[in-house]
């Protein structure tokens, strides 16, 4: 498996050399067909996923109008992992847009992996803090640009 791949994921952006190569000793690759789905709401957030080779569409179902596509993820991003920290449900469904390959670390493998690695894990808590912080900014702009275009 290609190293680099996970060094680029934003979480894992900030690791070392070794601690890259750690996270790589508990990865997997899976790959899924088109319009497969890799997860559904509601499913266990039981394993992180890194796109290796593809797109995944992330979406929920919204009833009466049906799927609602939030975003398409390009290779090198990153998904899944909000139900691997906070060891909830999956919060939207993860569709294959087009063949693709993804790498995948099972929750209790990157547990045990922080558990054992302070060092790493602080690394790792500090790259999702990141991360979560810009993704609330930008729904908070997405909310502020609706909640304008509604008033009108």
């Amino acid at each position: 498996m290609d190293l680099s791949l996970v060094k680029n994921a934003q979480i894992f952006a900030d690791l070392d050399e070794d601690e890259v190569a750690a996270v790589g000793e508990i990865c997997s690759e899976q790959s899924f067909k088109f319009g497969q789905k890799i997860f559904s709401e509601g499913d266990p957030g039981n394993r992180l996923y890194i796109i290796s080779e593809g797109e995944v569409r992330i979406s929920r179902d919204v009833p009466g109008s049906g799927e609602e596509a939030l975003t398409v993820l390009k290779p090198g991003a990153c998904f899944g992992e909000m139900a691997v920290f906070d060891r909830s449900e999956r919060s939207t469904d993860a569709i294959a847009n087009v063949d693709c390959k993804l790498v995948t670390i099972a929750r209790a493998d990157f547990e045990l992996l922080m558990d054992f690695n302070r060092d790493l894990a602080y690394k790792v808590l500090w790259s999702v803090v990141r991360l979560l912080c810009e993704r609330l900014r930008i729904t908070n702009d997405n909310l502020r640009s609706f909640l304008a275009m509604s008033m009108f």
